[in-house]
């Protein structure tokens, strides 16, 4: 009787508890970029540590620069009834009427790695491109790399979208009042394409670029085998841009980069997704969350570290 009744307790006990057990959500992790990119693959581990973390389902997608199928993407995801959604920006503006929609839904949606100030996002986890541009411009001039007159080159993977346009943004309000030209070029998303396109670009302007800004993460881990091809020394050219890959800290490291952008990439995933998490659960975040700094040679080992896992 007394283990009937023991049995009886215990499987009450465990009724009670099991609805007091917080079910798994379901939320959507949606980037511009591509697999490929070496970047991402850091971007991508931290939305997976978080799942495992937290016991959530996080759904990943990756759209290589293609506007209109993030787009259905993030549509997918409403229609889904996503617990929240955690979307970078593919194009200035794109993403507006989406987030209308999310948000009359009352689904949270994070904007994260790339800002777009004209949707109404519920927050933004991530880096100041405007002002990272400006600060790659503004290194090159304080540091006497450039001068009036002289011409920068600046290889991104995709032309028009929205890191690029606002990293142009920055280095524009530098170096247009000191008379400093520059090209945009376009490299696309495939690295060994865009190592093709940097050697043919590089082998016929040789002469007249005076320093180059990496735009992307592919375009500045590429800098070293490019310059390798070319016959370009450590150091010839002075090179500023992003950072968030072991080949852009080892080329740091080996003088091939002077200085390149740490972007926190995986704190930013997990950050991004805590935030819609806690939306999720009905508290508002009332704040963004800006990642970032500039590393040159001395501190280069620091984030090579990070990336290398030790």
């Amino acid at each position: 009787m007394l283990s009937r009744l023991r049995l009886f307790v215990l499987g009450l006990i465990a009724a009670i508890a099991i609805p007091a057990i917080a079910e798994a959500k379901t939320f959507y992790w949606i980037s511009h970029g591509g697999p490929a990119d070496p970047v991402w693959t850091y971007f991508l581990a931290g939305a997976k540590q978080w799942a495992t973390d937290t016991g959530n389902k996080v759904n990943t997608s990756f759209h290589n620069g293609d506007v209109a199928s993030q787009q259905e993407a993030v549509r997918a995801a409403i229609s889904a009834k996503a617990d929240g959604i955690v979307t970078t920006s593919p194009d200035p503006g794109s993403l507006v009427e989406i987030v209308k929609e999310a948000r009359a839904a009352n689904i949270p949606i994070i904007n994260f790695n790339t800002p777009d100030p004209k949707a109404n996002f519920n927050a933004y986890v991530g880096g100041d491109n405007v002002t990272f541009g400006k600060h790659w411009a503004q290194y090159l001039v304080d540091k006497g790399l450039v001068k009036k007159g002289d011409f920068v080159w600046m290889p991104v993977e995709v032309p028009g979208a929205t890191y690029g346009v606002q990293e142009e943004e920055g280095i524009k309000s530098v170096f247009e009042p000191l008379g400093i030209t520059y090209e945009v070029t376009e490299a696309t998303l495939d690295q060994a394409e865009v190592i093709n396109r940097m050697v043919d670009y590089l082998t016929a302007h040789k002469g007249k670029v005076k320093a180059i800004i990496g735009l992307g993460d592919l375009v500045t881990g590429s800098v070293k085998r490019v310059f390798d091809q070319v016959g370009v020394k450590p150091g010839e050219i002075p090179v500023v841009g992003w950072g968030n890959s072991l080949d852009t800290t080892q080329e740091v490291l080996n003088g091939y980069v002077n200085a390149a952008q740490w972007q926190d990439p995986q704190a930013t995933s997990y950050i991004a997704l805590s935030m819609a998490a806690m939306a999720s659960a009905g508290i508002p975040p009332g704040f963004n969350v800006i990642t970032g700094a500039l590393y040159e040679k001395d501190t280069a080992g620091v984030y090579d570290k990070i990336l290398s896992g030790k």
